[in-house]
């Protein structure tokens, strides 16, 4: 038993699964099959502003189906009348709006036949609404009593809902609604009870139909209302009044529902349709409405009231609204009440559908059809569009099943099931097709497929056949069925190839069969490459404003390079190729490019690739870095007299972490509107403890600072002022600056706002005379300076600066050593003497002045000399001093930059802050020979081919009796390259030319000519020659010299040579003041020179380089005078004094001796050149 119940359980199980396989079949057109309706209307209008109304049915089959139809149950010939126009092959037809055709409005239902059944359409009503209108009728004038209720009635014409009803006045003013006056979902005007203001005669009642694009009016209506009639007291109107509205007032009455009604009435409405209760009613003073759900609550989120509080709706009714609900209507004077007892019913709706489908010959059929609905829907089937007749039917039939057994050919049917109630009709078909054909395969044969490695290859079987055919794949010439894990047949026939290689490209063929045939095709399989895709750089983290380039560098098949398409997407979103955001972004194919990168540029970059076969995407993280933002909410806590805590909330980061906070104040009392740093917090800190000043009204802001730099500053914080105290410190920096001799003037940096500490600020100032027993002099002073007249001269004081503000003293102060006010000093350096170190160079010696005859601090010396007189010619000079101040207590010093052979007179000097003392007495010294300046021209009077005559002027100084001159010359081309040098000793010093013969013709020569006395020869004049080709250009040289161009060219050169010296005269005695390194030019002297040598090193100017490296001088063998003196024994001229090189910075004071220079034109260079 349990093994027949188990073999029927798997019956059923494969029974239904066939079932299930045959409903999903899809059937060729090119096999025979029963027709299908596949378009068909839904509700129509005939709009009397259409030209015409179509009422579609359409529907497939093999054969061709043919189309009948029913109106209202009864057939309709589609060829009765002229206005209706048909379509072959289509049950479609179209009536065209002329004439009256209301005779058209009906329920319709199409038919589709071929020799194998019917197929049936639901039913398609057509509506031919009438155009509403108002009756003419005479609406009699309406009198009432002031208090009366009143009833003015609209009864608008029937027409396409919706329906919207307007009550105005002839002016097409809406006539005011409120609880006293409302308006019924019917569209009467209801009055609880009328007021004397509501008498007029237009009451109109506009009906509006939109969807038929029409608005009609009810004649107007007139309401009069009057006073009470029977008052029978003479009194005032106003007494009248009230007595009529005493006998008027009433309790409430309903006027909808109305009493004829009862107590109680029924309500049905459709589930998910919208639930509308309405209560009217009249009284006097006013009735008030109120709602409540007997059998349970009201739903707090679905009932609304509308029309003040007379109309319940609920919308989107479900199971849960129905129940009694109850209306309440009260005044003053008492209260009426209605029950709405609420049913909740729906059309009917599938639970299960007939399914058909193809069914082989043998098999079983077994169709279901259950709906549900409130009231309980009736089922009816039909076959074919026909009621079955139980007795001739060969199957089984019930309310929700038909079922037969061994199917054969004849039993392929459409079959119909309708499920009714009172709110609708819904109709299902099922095609049955019972058909016995060999394999059809769909599929194209020879098919070619492509994809990537990698991905899943579909190669397409579609086939139909009935019996089901069993299908298989094979690859290449194998027979064998393909059976590994990564082939996968699906039950369309499609064999899927998973994680495909380049192995599986080849040739697949597809083998159907079934009991009637069997069929096959082929399809080949191509494998490509993947495509591969990288962006570059990887997210990259880039500063505000900067830019970007990202690069999407990408690999893809050949085969498939005219499908490759590449995009750009940013947050998934794609990003439009010409778009460029004013210049910013800029794509490129396979670039993008940002500029001025801005925070929304932040994101995800997604390069996209696709090809016909594959798509592939690669991203990259754009991080923005940027100052953080503004710091937020500053908060103030712990409040103490000298410290606060503040708290705040960090400003986003913009991908740099927060490392630092800058806490800065500003304080209105003593320097509003400026921000002064005040501490700092490290890290992500967000709150600090204040140190904080007395007597200072703060307020705070805080900067956050990240790698890329500081953000702005945040809003201010609340004011915090502290209370005032005594001062924490005195002032700093006291001393005594310069003053008259006599007083004494005491000065202290001030306390800085931040210090004061409190109102009052002023400075105890204390002194008295160091070393005497006295008590301290005290003086209360406002500025930061004290002056202390009849004091001593430069006599020492001890002083000290307290702080005192209104709260107190500062701490005891520190005493200070300060001198009252200098004079000059009073005596003069004595045993003054001198000794000669070279002709430019002595050194002084001096005893110094007494220090208490210095009478104030000692600042050094000076030394002042003057020339009186030249060695020489005996000249007498007019003395122009020169000085050098030795800074410092010292009794030598040395004077460099004397002239050579020359008469001097020279005195010293002590000097303090407030001015010099007396000179010494004049002593006289002599400076001895020197070396000669250079020659003041050389020039070249005559060129022979082997010979020259050469001219040369004295020099401008001698600094000495002259010896004679020292002539040489080399032979130099224009690559630099020298000859040896030649000596000529010229012992006539009054010689100033000179032949030089045997020199080679066609030569190029270089000159030199220095002066010399007993102490050496000076720098050399020099000029470059070329000697005469043999025989040539001596004859040449002689004729241009005659030539009137070429003296004309020489007066111009001889005239802006004489221009030049002047300017350069001028310049050199502007201010009586020239540098060292001038009159070292001037006046060259060799032991001035050597004495630099021992003392200062290595001399070298650039201007006395030679060609071809450093030559010995001629002046080589004089020697050097030995010093031991150091650069400090040089004192400090007017303007300057030595460098560590020796030179002379600043210039001397007074005019120079008045002379010229005289420029030859040649080039000047210290030392001769030799091979």
């Amino acid at each position: 038993m349990e093994m027949l119940l188990s073999t029927k359980r798997i019956t059923i199980c494969l029974f239904f699964f066939v079932l299930s396989l045959a409903a999903a079949i899809e059937i060729p057109l090119s096999v025979a099959q029963l027709p299908t309706i596949t378009n068909q209307s839904d509700t129509q209008v005939a709009y009397p502003f259409d030209e015409d109304f179509t009422i579609k049915c359409e529907a497939k089959g093999n054969p061709q189906p043919t189309f009948n139809w029913t109106k209202d149950g009864k057939p309709f010939n589609l060829l009765s009348d002229p206005r209706i126009l048909t379509f072959n092959n289509s049950g479609t037809f179209v009536i065209q709006n002329r004439g009256i055709i209301t005779n058209f409005q009906g329920k319709y239902r199409c038919y589709a036949s071929n020799a194998l059944g019917t197929a049936m359409s639901e039913e398609i009503e057509l509506i031919v609404p009438s155009v509403p209108k108002f009756p003419k009728e005479k609406i009699e004038p309406l009198d009432v009593e002031h208090g009366d209720s009143v009833i003015l009635h609209c009864n608008p014409p029937k027409g396409i809902p919706p329906l919207h009803i307007y009550w105005m006045n002839i002016d097409l003013q809406h006539i005011p609604q409120d609880e006293r006056v409302s308006m019924s979902l019917k569209g009467d005007l209801y009055f609880a009870n009328v007021e004397e203001n509501d008498s007029r005669s237009d009451y109109c009642c506009f009906a509006a139909f939109p969807r038929l694009r029409t608005i009609v009016q009810k004649m107007p209506m007139t309401l009069k209302v009057s006073r009470f009639k029977h008052a029978n007291d003479s009194g005032s109107p106003n007494a009248a009044v009230t007595k009529a509205n005493f006998i008027k007032e009433r309790k409430p009455k309903l006027l909808i529902p109305p009493e004829s009604s009862g107590s109680s009435s029924s309500v049905t409405v459709i589930k998910g349709g919208v639930l509308l209760l309405e209560c009217i009613a009249e009284g006097l003073p006013t009735p008030h409405l109120n709602w409540v759900k007997v059998t349970g609550s009201l739903p707090k989120d679905k009932p609304v009231t509308e029309n003040y509080g007379k109309i319940l709706k609920i919308e989107q009714v479900s199971a849960a609204d129905e129940g009694t609900y109850q209306c309440t209507a009260s005044n003053s004077v008492g209260r009426a009440k209605h029950e709405f007892h609420v049913h909740v019913e729906e059309p009917p709706q599938w639970i299960k559908k007939p399914e058909g489908g193809v069914y082989s010959v043998g098999t079983n059929l077994v169709l279901l059809c259950e709906a549900f609905g409130n009231p309980e829907p009736t089922i009816e089937w039909k076959l074919n569009g026909m009621p079955i007749d139980s007795r001739t039917f060969r199957g089984r039939i019930s309310a929700r099943e038909i079922s037969l057994t061994n199917l054969q050919l004849q039993d392929s049917a459409v079959y119909q099931c309708e499920a009714s109630n009172k709110h609708g009709t819904i109709l299902a078909s099922a095609n049955v097709n019972v058909l016995n054909i060999a394999p059809l395969i769909l599929t194209s044969d020879g098919e070619n497929y492509a994809t990537v490695v990698g991905y899943s290859a579909f190669l397409h079987c579609e086939i139909f056949a009935s019996p089901v055919a069993d299908i298989r794949w094979t690859k290449d010439d194998s027979i064998e069925p393909l059976s590994a894990l990564r082939y996968e047949l699906n039950k369309n026939g499609t064999l899927e190839i998973k994680d495909t290689r380049k192995e599986d490209s080849g040739s697949y063929a597809c083998w159907a069969a079934n009991s009637v045939g069997k069929r096959a095709i082929t399809a080949n399989l191509d494998i490509r490459d993947a495509t591969k895709l990288l962006v570059t750089p990887k997210n990259p983290q880039v500063l505000k404003s900067h830019s970007i380039l990202l690069k999407c560098q990408s690999e893809y098949d050949s085969h498939l390079k005219r499908s490759f398409k590449l995009s750009w997407r940013k947050d998934g979103d794609e990003l439009p190729v010409n778009r460029t955001e004013d210049g910013r972004l800029i794509m490129d194919m396979d670039t993008l490019f940002i500029s001025s990168v801005t925070l929304e540029d932040q994101g995800v970059y997604t390069c996209l690739a696709s090809t016909s076969l594959d798509s592939v995407t690669a991203e990259s993280r754009l991080i923005v870095l940027d100052v953080p933002d503004p710091p937020e909410d500053l908060q103030l806590s712990e409040n103490q007299n000298r410290s606060v805590r503040l708290s705040w909330k960090a400003g986003a980061s913009h991908n740099s972490p927060i490392n630092e906070s800058i806490i800065e104040y500003e304080e209105s009392r003593w320097e509003p509107g400026k921000w002064q740093e005040l501490t700092r917090t490290t890290g992500s800190e967000t709150t600090a403890v204040l140190s904080l000043a007395p007597y200072m009204n703060y307020q705070f802001r805080v900067t956050s600072v990240n790698a890329v730099g500081r953000s702005h500053a945040s809003k201010p914080s609340l004011r915090y002022a502290t209370p005032p105290a005594a001062p924490d410190k005195n002032p700093e920096n006291i001393r005594v600056e310069a003053s008259e001799p006599n007083e004494m003037v005491m000065k202290w940096e001030p306390l800085k706002p931040v210090e004061r500490n409190g109102p009052g600020l002023e400075y105890k100032v204390s002194w008295r005379q160091q070393g005497v027993e006295a008590d301290w002099n005290e003086e209360m002073v406002k500025k930061h300076s004290l002056t202390v007249r009849n004091t001593p001269t430069f006599v020492p004081y001890e002083i000290k600066v307290q702080a005192v503000n209104n709260l107190g003293s500062g701490p005891e102060p520190n005493v200070t050593t300060g001198y009252s006010g200098e004079d000059i000093p009073d005596a003069a350096p004595s045993s003054v003497s001198v000794d000669t170190v070279n002709s430019t160079l002595v050194k002084v010696f001096w005893f110094g002045i007494p220090r208490d005859r210095v009478r104030g601090h000692l600042r050094g010396y000076k030394v002042s000399w003057w020339k009186t007189k030249s060695m020489l010619d005996g000249k007498r000079h007019h003395p122009e001093k020169h000085f050098l101040s030795f800074t410092g207590d010292r009794n030598y010093g040395m004077i460099p930059g004397l002239e050579p052979f020359s008469e001097f007179h020279l005195t010293v000097l002590a000097y303090n802050a407030k001015g010099d003392g007396p000179e010494s007495s004049p002593v006289v010294f002599e400076t001895p020979e020197g070396v000669p300046e250079q020659p003041r021209f050389l020039r070249i009077l005559n060129f022979d081919k082997d010979s020259v005559t050469l001219s040369w002027g004295l020099p401008k100084k001698a600094n000495g009796h002259l010896t004679g001159y020292v002539l040489q010359y080399q032979m130099i081309n224009e690559t630099h390259e020298i000859g040896p040098l030649n000596d000529v000793s010229i012992t006539n010093h009054s010689a100033l030319s000179w032949r030089l013969s045997n020199l080679s013709s066609s030569t190029k020569y270089k000159f030199y000519v220095r002066a010399c006395t007993v102490k050496g020869c000076g720098k050399p004049v020099t000029e470059e020659g070329l000697t005469m080709a043999q025989g040539t250009y001596a004859g040449i040289y002689d004729g241009i010299s005659t030539q009137g161009w070429f003296i004309g060219l020489m007066c111009a050169i001889a005239l802006l040579t004489l221009l030049l010296l002047t300017v350069c005269f001028v310049r050199r005695n502007k201010g009586g003041k020239y540098s060292v390194k001038e009159k070292e030019d001037l006046h060259p002297d060799p032991e001035a020179q050597s004495i630099k040598d021992e003392i200062f090193g290595e001399y070298s100017d650039s201007d006395e380089k030679p060609l071809k490296g450093s030559l010995q001088s001629i002046n080589g063998d004089i020697k050097a005078t030995e010093s031991a003196d150091s650069l400090v024994d040089y004192g400090e001229g007017e303007h300057g004094m030595f460098n560590e090189d020796g030179s002379f910075i600043g210039a001397y004071s007074g005019s120079k001796e008045k002379g010229s220079v005289e420029s030859t034109g040649s080039s000047t260079a210290t030392f001769p050149l030799h091979a």
